[in-house]
């Protein structure tokens, strides 16, 4: 009995260039093929998801420096719109959810975060590729937000020989150091290594705030035979810099206060004193055997660590708008977090009468702790417009000492049946998840232990064409790792997400292209208050989410690459027993969000090698505030690149912000929460490779 499967072989038939897998390079920008939906190498125009894939030579050719930026071009996603000018890290948002601290994953294990310190900061250079899955995706990953999964793929040893160095210089007294290179140890091939790295010293647009960086990615793997791999992989990343978010009120940001605007690179902090100190490492191994092509068994696990060291003064609302007068905050805090993840995996492939299964069989296991001290101290206000800095009124003084765990376990099933031109996806998972959490400062303990089941479900159909429409349904599950102001747990949220949508992939073409409608609802939502400026957490109603996206990627042989997202959301906030903000709009979400790349890259004559290309950016006006009292208008950005590749030699040089846009990324209340986009920003960048 012959098998159905799962995989459409060759470039013709609408799978992808032979060869071409879920987790290696892809040359241009058109990936089709992903594991981050199914957990099994399946082309994209057979997954009934929404699925975005932003390769390396995306983020080469945009020069993205932290993962929000990787995300500028995708539709219905924002990797920057709580992040402004802090180009270090990711403030992510999909689909009007944000999904910072619980959706961000490396290799499909999880990367957990809080509300003081997470994993986001991640260096994109060490990426092959970018995965964001839309919607919920607990069936796979367990504790997740209902917005999607952004899957963070490492670069991973080749068996031939590469390498490249990289130089890198522009705004903001940059100086940047790069590499990558690896290939074969051992002349029998069983074993290759490869090592990935970044040295950075830098500014900020703001005055007196660093961005220093030192990354460092060594890999190994090992190949038996055909059958067996093992790939270990190791990071570790030490981030010396300051708060480039500064806390702004609206009037001067937004809006004029007496014809005057706060200036975009104000620093309202105590210079010398100031600091956002990361260091994270993790280790891990990625093991696939097998034994036939019926019979494929995977584990894959991650330990990794995480120190964060914070002191800041920061703005909390004019005491005297007129004068400029802004009152500040002194806050100082260490978080500590570690995670150890582990996923079992039996794939299984079969056929029950006309239908083929591909069956996913999993058990994942997740521990992680954390402990939070948080302290205060006095300072002084500071006027906007002309300041004075001045240190600490006052010592420091702790008011919060946390000790939290969590352990999950999670069994799960997953069978994509195809049958003709049919590929239905089926898929359930039980959970368990036990949270402790010691108040060490006011000496108390709470314990909460919750259980759950989500499941998904999705049809696609594939033409001879290269259409495919497809429906889905599917939920989440997350249960808390924060707390509120008085150290106690919150209920699990949950997630669940309709969506219909159409994906084409025409036979012989390098060019993917989709469109989705869904309809997507979040409830026990965890929101931080913005009352006297605490940020401390608190649980609300339920969200609903509602939209379009059209999205196209496009890498033809003749050296131009083109990208293009549209996204229309409304959102609510749907319930609200405590705030009072029922049918209003969520902060930060705009309603449309409009984006374009291209790139062309001359093939022949005396410029062969000469590279050209942009992007336009449109991000639609906000509400500034749950209560929806005032909003932050629209904003259109440029970008752009140049480059000449000659020999192994390539220079470029980038622009983000080309035309030096002044706007305001994002406000979360009118007194102290907006915060500046970055201006122009110019990097050139001299790479050689072998």
């Amino acid at each position: 009995m012959t098998l159905e499967t799962l995989s459409v072989a060759g470039a013709g038939a609408g799978g992808g260039p032979p060869g071409e897998s879920a987790y290696g390079p892809v040359q241009g920008f058109v990936a089709t093929r992903s594991a981050t939906a199914t957990k099994t190498d399946t082309p994209l125009i057979e997954t009934p998801e929404s699925i975005a894939i932003v390769t390396a030579d995306q983020i080469a050719t945009q020069q993205a420096l932290s993962l929000g930026e990787t995300l500028n071009y995708v539709a219905g996603v924002s990797g920057t719109v709580n992040t402004a000018s802090d180009t270090r890290c990711g403030g992510f948002q999909i689909r009007g959810f944000d999904v910072t601290s619980n959706s961000v994953y490396r290799d499909g294990l999880r990367l957990p975060g809080t509300s003081q310190a997470d994993f986001n900061c991640l260096d994109p250079y060490g990426a092959e590729r970018i995965e964001i899955l839309k919607g919920p995706a607990s069936v796979l990953y367990g504790q997740n937000g209902p917005g999607g999964v952004i899957n963070y793929v490492s670069k991973r040893p080749l068996f031939t020989s590469f390498g490249e160095v990289s130089l890198l210089g522009g705004s903001f007294d940059r100086v940047q150091g790069e590499f990558d290179f690896g290939g074969p140890v051992d002349p029998q091939g069983q074993w290759a290594y490869r090592l990935t790295g970044v040295v950075r010293q830098a500014g900020n647009q703001i005055d007196f705030v660093n961005d220093d960086r030192v990354f460092i990615a060594p890999a190994v793997t090992w190949r038996p035979d055909a059958d067996t791999t093992l790939t270990v992989l190791a990071n570790y990343q030490r981030d010396r810099a300051g708060w480039g978010l500064q806390f702004l009120p609206a009037l001067g940001t937004v809006t004029d206060n007496l014809g005057r605007f706060i200036p975009r690179n104000r620093f309202v902090g105590i210079p010398g004193l100031d600091r956002y100190d990361t260091d994270q490492a993790s280790i891990g191994y990625l093991f696939e055997h097998r034994f036939s092509d019926d019979l494929i068994v995977r584990q894959n696990a991650r330990f990794s660590y995480l120190r964060n060291d914070q002191i800041l003064a920061y703005g909390s609302g004019y005491i005297d708008p007129v004068v400029g007068d802004l009152a500040r905050i002194g806050g100082a805090g260490r978080s500590v977090l570690h995670t150890f993840a582990i996923d079992n995996q039996a794939q299984v492939r079969f056929a029950t009468g006309p239908f083929g299964h591909t069956m996913l069989f999993g058990l994942d296991y997740r521990s992680t702790g954390y402990t939070d001290s948080l302290s205060s101290f006095g300072v002084d206000p500071i006027n906007v417009f002309r300041p004075v800095y001045t240190g600490p009124t006052s010592p420091v003084t702790r008011f919060q000492d946390l000790k939290v765990g969590q352990d999950q376990v999670g069994l799960y099933l997953q069978d994509q049946i195809k049958f003709d031109r049919f590929t239905l996806v089926l898929g359930g998972r039980s959970d368990w998840a036990d949270t402790t959490v010691a108040d060490r400062f006011n000496a108390t303990r709470t314990d909460k232990a919750v259980q759950a089941f989500t499941g998904k479900a999705g049809l696609i159909y594939n033409f001879d064409n290269g259409v495919a429409p497809y429906v889905s349904y599917s939920e989440s599950f997350l249960p808390v790792l924060n707390v509120d102001l008085n150290g106690r747990l919150f209920e699990p949220e949950s997630g669940r997400q309709y969506e219909v949508g159409v994906k084409y992939q025409p036979p012989g073409f390098r060019g993917y292209f989709t469109a989705a409608a869904f309809d997507l609802t979040r409830q026990n939502v965890i929101r931080f208050d913005a009352v006297n400026a605490t940020f401390a957490a608190r649980q609300t109603g339920e969200i609903n989410s509602r939209g379009v996206e059209l999205e196209s990627v496009v890498s033809l042989t003749d050296g131009l690459n083109v990208r293009a997202a549209y996204a229309y959301i409304d959102a609510e906030i749907t319930k609200d027993p405590d705030g009072g903000n029922a049918g209003r709009v969520p902060v930060t979400v705009p309603r449309h969000r409009i984006s374009v790349w291209g790139d062309y890259t001359l093939q022949t004559g005396d410029l062969r090698g000469f590279q050209f290309g942009g992007g336009i950016r449109f991000v639609g006006s906000t509400f500034g505030d749950d209560a929806n009292t005032f909003k932050v208008p629209s904003a259109t950005v440029l970008d752009s690149v140049i480059s000449y590749t000659r020999g192994n030699y390539r220079l470029s040089i980038n622009a983000t912000n080309l035309l030096d846009k002044h706007y305001v990324a994002s406000c979360f209340t009118a007194d102290f929460g907006c915060f500046y986009a970055e201006g122009r920003r110019v990097i050139a960048k001299l790479t050689y490779r072998w």
